[in-house]
């Protein structure tokens, strides 16, 4: 780093991702603010700046081998290995600077006395992390499975055996349906969608309610996908529609003489259904075949591996619904929760892979809902909406939620929507 860049740095004050310290602090005490800007989006401590932006410079010798050693070595788990420099002011003063990037194997704890503690980053100061924040770090870090966690006061009644038995005999391969009440208990919780309990019948797991459930949010409230539609460009009070769309994920698909045939619709489909009147339109004329074409807004498969994605990356530990929104000039779909385990935008739209909610997006891909490589961004989402009207689409990830945004350009027609 330059003597410029570094008082230029200094100059904007702490924040999220700056931190300035004296180099005189006990190891327990710099590991803090390193785990914490671990556990957000990383950042920068500056060694020998005062609190009010004063330059002192450090003291300590042989600071490096001591943050190295005693803090990055001894004190913060797990492993960072952070860049260290040490950046001259003058013929007397040094600044450390220690970067930190944000760490893919959260939580990052301070490991110290017999105690782990956890710490986040909020605005310019450090703070040990709730149980709700400790709960997202270790989702986002993989340790824990939000989708396997057990759903209060539900059990087998809850899930649709019409749903079950289709899946188990025409996609998982079995060639009987449990017949009592106990082999399905039994066979639900080998595949995930139920769990053991000591002290009664086994309940839902989210995967196996927000799946096959018959109604979700009277036991999940967050469940579902809330849809709006607004005339204008800003979210006004006055929708032209609003409504929260729920039910099983999938759809339930019945054997009849010609054929496995549509006998209920999912979640996905009833979201399109509701969709349909706002993002697409009626030619005006009908064609060689004497029908109607209908002409898409945005593409349709865009739209579905948008939805699609939304659902299967959404943090179950965010109590927020999904969201799907529909302005003059464009949609947004917005799924709760940050990315998880050191993902990015960037990784995203290359094509890395870290699915949060495994078991969900297996099933989802059963039901050939997204394909089997799991790059629909890369692959579906960019080049539909480049061929649509030129324009890529939008992608903000922040600390609670990932929205994309899909701009409208000109109707095309419909390929058998």
């Amino acid at each position: 780093m330059k003597r410029s860049e570094l008082l230029e740095l200094i100059a904007g004050g702490e924040n999220s991702g700056v931190e300035f310290k004296r180099d005189d602090l006990r190891p327990e005490q710099l590991a803090r603010e390193v785990v914490a800007l671990a556990n957000f989006q990383g950042g920068r401590i500056l060694l020998g700046v005062e609190d009010d932006g004063s330059i002192t410079g450090i003291q300590r010798d042989d600071l490096e081998h001591w943050v190295m050693d005693s803090v990055f070595g001894r004190v913060v788990h797990p492993m960072i290995l952070p860049f260290y420099e040490e950046v001259p002011i003058d013929d007397v003063r040094r600044v450390a600077v220690i970067t930190i990037m944000q760490g893919a194997t959260k939580p990052y704890v301070v490991r110290y006395r017999g105690r782990e503690d956890i710490y986040i980053r909020v605005g310019s100061t450090s703070q040990l992390a709730s149980r709700e924040q400790q709960a997202r770090l270790f989702a986002a870090g993989g340790l824990i499975h939000t989708e396997l966690l057990p759903v209060s006061g539900s059990g087998l009644n809850d899930l649709s055996r019409e749903r079950l038995a289709d899946y188990l005999t025409t996609i998982v391969g079995d060639r009987d349906v449990p017949q009592t009440d106990e082999a399905w208990n039994e066979r639900l919780c080998a595949l995930g969608f139920m769990v053991e309990r000591e002290d009664g019948p086994p309940v839902c797991t989210i995967a196996g309610l927000i799946l096959f459930g018959y109604r979700p949010r009277r036991l999940l409230r967050h469940a579902g996908i809330r849809w709006m539609c607004f005339d204008g460009e800003e979210k006004t009070y006055e929708a032209l529609d609003d409504q929260v769309i729920e039910g099983p994920l999938v759809d339930l698909w019945q054997v009849l003489s010609g054929g496995r045939e549509l006998a209920e619709k999912g979640l996905i489909e009833r979201l399109a259904d509701a969709m349909r009147p706002f993002v697409s339109e009626e030619a005006g004329q009908v064609d060689e075949s004497m029908r109607r074409e209908r002409r898409w807004h945005y593409p349709l498969d865009a739209l579905r591996e948008g939805i699609v994605n939304a659902l299967t990356h959404r943090d179950w530990t965010r109590y927020e619904q999904i969201e799907v929104a529909r302005y003059a000039d464009r949609i947004e779909i917005t799924s709760p929760g940050a990315l998880q385990n050191g993902m990015t935008i960037e990784k995203m739209v290359a094509g890395q892979r870290i699915p949060r909610n495994l078991l969900i997006s297996e099933t989802l891909r059963d039901y050939n809902y997204s394909d089997a490589r799991g790059m629909g961004v890369r692959n579906k989402i960019i080049p539909l909406m480049r061929a649509q009207n030129g324009i890529d689409p939008e992608f903000e990830a922040t600390e609670d939620y990932l929205r994309l945004t899909l701009r409208r350009g000109p109707a095309r027609k419909s390929r058998g929507a």
